[in-house]
């Protein structure tokens, strides 16, 4: 009896190291795969503060809440069984996917660079649209908007992740793509609720914080008048840095996948230039390897928002003329 008890708790620890280690697998590899989507996930935290902008404080987390709810059921529900069934029935057609999606990410970067030089015709009045639109609408028309939105950015995460994950197979590549769709939401979400709130929090130090004795403010008051005076400028440099690295990743992956379907003049530039700094170090070698795929984003990008912007503009003046 003892013996088969020793037996099975036996068995009961080896089944647990081995579930651990699978456990481990999975989050290693999502972190791997989902490494590449750091574009997306910077550009969606800058973007997301947007839609609770001028509303009451008291329902920013809540409505934080129903997006990030969205986000996550958009990539469980909807982007991963649609990329799982491609890739089964026509993984051919993931490169070209992946195309689209880089060419989208450029497209985002290179419509924000162009805002920013003032080089896009007919934004402003879009924007001013916008704009009045948005300020009329009720919570859950924001939180529709917003999940919306975010069904583009969670496919480009799960299709940069799925491309990480060529050598996984059947269920590691599900639990990882799961891991990822949970990992991406709440660190991305988590993360702008800390954001959103902390002017908030800024506020409550320099209301409540003064010198009991001189009843001046103290250090704690101008704690919070920091925290209040630099989180704009904090969300400028995730705005920046985030078109930054859309441009970057969205150029490469358009290279790179432009090279599995056929077309490799853009990779063969970027290998000869990677090739020749290559004795420079593997530092400089990617920083080349980034600036070429980053200025291919930017001429990509400004090139597609161009065609876009333009194709709107004629849409608008053919809808007045009728």
């Amino acid at each position: 009896m003892s013996g088969g008890l020793v037996a099975l708790l036996d068995d009961i620890a080896t089944l647990a190291k081995v579930t651990a280690s699978s456990i481990d697998d999975v989050a290693a590899n999502a972190v791997k795969a989902s490494s590449k989507a750091v574009g997306v996930v910077i550009d969606d935290t800058a973007v997301t503060p947007q839609y609770v902008s001028g509303l009451s404080p008291e329902r920013e987390l809540p409505i934080i809440a129903k997006i990030a709810r969205g986000s996550l059921i958009n990539k469980l529900f909807i982007i991963l069984p649609i990329a799982l069934l491609l890739t089964w029935l026509a993984p051919q057609v993931l490169p070209f996917l992946l195309v689209v999606g880089g060419a989208y990410l450029c497209f985002e970067g290179g419509e924000k660079v162009l805002e920013k030089l003032g080089w896009l015709p007919g934004h402003h009045e879009d924007h001013e649209e916008r704009g009045a639109a948005s300020a009329e609408e009720l919570e859950k028309s924001i939180v529709s908007s917003a999940t919306r939105t975010d069904l583009i950015l969670s496919a480009e995460i799960m299709l940069v992740s799925m491309a990480n994950l060529s050598n996984e197979h059947g269920v590691m590549r599900v639990a990882v793509l799961i891991a990822v769709a949970f990992f991406m939401t709440f660190f991305v979400y988590g993360l702008v609720a800390l954001l959103v709130k902390a002017d908030d929090f800024g506020v409550h130090l320099a209301r409540g914080a003064l010198d009991p004795e001189d009843n001046r403010p103290g250090p704690v008051d101008n704690m919070g008048r920091t925290i209040v005076r630099i989180m704009p400028h904090v969300f400028n440099v995730i705005g920046v840095v985030g078109t930054v690295a859309m441009l970057w990743v969205g150029g490469h992956l358009v290279i790179v996948n432009l090279a599995e379907v056929g077309v490799g003049v853009f990779h063969r530039i970027l290998e000869t230039a990677e090739h020749a700094v290559s004795a420079a170090g593997g530092f400089v070698t990617w920083l080349v390897e980034t600036v070429l795929s980053g200025v291919f984003g930017v001429i990509l990008g400004a090139v597609v928002a161009w065609i876009v912007v333009g194709a709107s503009a004629l849409v608008r003046r053919v809808r007045a003329k009728a």
